[in-house]
């Protein structure tokens, strides 16, 4: 007889109930490959089953117990021991004992709470997921399964425009406005650029979208800019009087909602940087903070009424009673 074993004797696998029609969505892994994962919305129940297999059948299995666990963690690549974790729900399969063959275990856990986007950047990772675990003295059997979850969000009630002046004393006045201030991720970018004073011979100009990634607090605080697309104004130089219109569409790039102090721990930010390049390799930058945020309208039905109550923590009760009022409409029909 051994008595000690170097593999493990059972599998585990977790299978989601809705396996079959859930919708997948792509999201990105540390290494930058693109993966699909079972989506979520914030509200959702989570449930699904445990198999628990016997590699040699008829044999025992001895354990502490079997778990499921529901876990929404934080990790910061600069301090990667740490996993912060901002849910952390658990229930219990089975009490200690043995199993003698493969079993199957049903779990559920009812309208999870989700505050947050799922989310890779540069330095930190804001991850989902279910781990099964059958506890035993000397290791454990456990396997993870990730999810990615989404916060949808109704339209904004206030929306202005963006007005800014760009100006050189003497040499150059730009005035550039954007037709509002909050974007949702398919939407376009509409614009217009007025040159009213031109002194300075310039050849070229940009639209960059720049994505701000804010990690850590106090005085180990870590900053990453990565420029997300670049749009192309002009390239020749201007007149004064002259006009020029913009329009970025948004869809084609890899963008996420724009995320403020996510619970304590870090924020994304995004900025529409106008740039302009004079004839003498000179820089001109003026710099604008936009909101963007994920439209929560188009919604499968059977996912309306989560998806509305998810909007209600985001944009308070007047947008969430509509919300939920075609949410209802579209249950019915």
């Amino acid at each position: 007889m051994s008595f000690f074993s170097f593999g493990q004797s059972a599998e585990i696998d977790v299978v989601l109930n809705d396996a079959e029609t859930r919708k997948k969505a792509e999201h990105k892994t540390e290494d930058g490959k693109k993966d699909k994962y079972f989506l979520f919305y914030d509200g959702e129940t989570v449930g699904g089953k445990v198999n628990v297999t016997l590699k040699t059948p008829g044999k025992r299995l001895e354990h502490q117990g079997i778990k499921i666990e529901f876990v929404g963690q934080i990790e910061l690549y600069y301090d990667r021991g740490n996993h912060h974790e901002f849910v952390s729900l658990v229930k219990d399969l089975a009490r200690p004992g043995e199993i003698t063959q493969s079993q199957t275990f049903d779990f559920e856990f009812t309208h999870v709470e989700k505050p947050y986007e799922s989310y890779t950047g540069q330095n930190v990772k804001l991850r989902y997921f279910l781990r099964a675990t059958v506890i035993r003295r000397l290791n454990d059997i456990s396997k993870e399964m990730d999810i990615v979850v989404h916060t949808l969000s109704t339209y904004p009630e206030l929306n202005s425009s963006i007005k800014m002046e760009v100006g050189i004393e003497d040499c150059l006045h730009i005035e550039f406005e954007y037709n509002k201030s909050k974007y949702h991720l398919k939407d376009v970018i509409v614009g217009k650029i007025y040159f009213l004073l031109v002194r300075i011979k310039i050849k070229h100009m940009e639209i960059d979208i720049i994505k701000r990634e804010t990690t850590g607090t106090g005085p180990s605080v870590y900053h990453e800019n990565d420029t997300i697309a670049k749009y192309e104004i002009m390239d020749g130089a201007p007149v004064r009087g002259e006009s020029i219109p913009i329009r970025l569409f948004l869809a084609g790039y890899d963008l996420t909602p724009t995320m403020r102090d996510i619970n304590k721990k870090f924020s994304v930010r995004y900025y529409l940087n106008l740039v302009l390049i004079d004839e003498e390799e000179r820089r001109y930058f003026k710099q604008q903070e936009i909101t963007l945020w994920r439209k929560g309208d188009v919604v499968r039905k059977s996912m309306s009424h989560q998806a509305a109550i998810a909007s209600q923590r985001f944009e308070g009760s007047a947008a969430s009673e509509s919300a939920l009022e075609q949410a209802a409409k579209e249950e019915s029909g």
